[in-house]
């Protein structure tokens, strides 16, 4: 991967960001070049929810980046320790999610519905 394109996980429930990081039926995993477009994307249906599950496939993807509802303290700690971005409270399609992180403009606690 080129150290220009940044590495983005959203866990997902639909189109949506999922209200809960340990109950995400799927994750989407999106590469962001220098400029913030989406270069290539693509969905994980996880086997069963679990964060513990889902802290190893970001830490195995090599993730720098997660955008997600709620996340219990224990794994938001436990990634920031490992040097993971993690953008917690945020609600919204993930489309817009993508634009907004792509823009430099999302943060924290965002609501993002039409």
């Amino acid at each position: 991967m080129s150290p220009l394109l940044k590495k983005v996980l959203i866990p997902l429930y639909g189109d949506d960001v999922a209200p809960r990081f340990d109950l995400a039926p799927e994750v989407l995993i999106a590469l962001l070049d220098e400029e913030g477009r989406v270069t290539d994307e693509r969905t994980i249906v996880l086997p069963k929810a679990s964060a513990e599950a889902l802290c190893r496939l970001i830490l195995d993807e090599k993730v720098e980046t997660v955008v997600c509802g709620g996340i219990e303290d224990e794994y938001y700690q436990y990634l920031t320790w490992k040097k993971v971005r993690v953008l917690d409270s945020v609600i919204g399609d993930y489309g817009a999610v993508l634009r907004r992180l792509g823009e430099g403009s999302l943060r924290e606690g965002d609501v993002l519905m039409h």
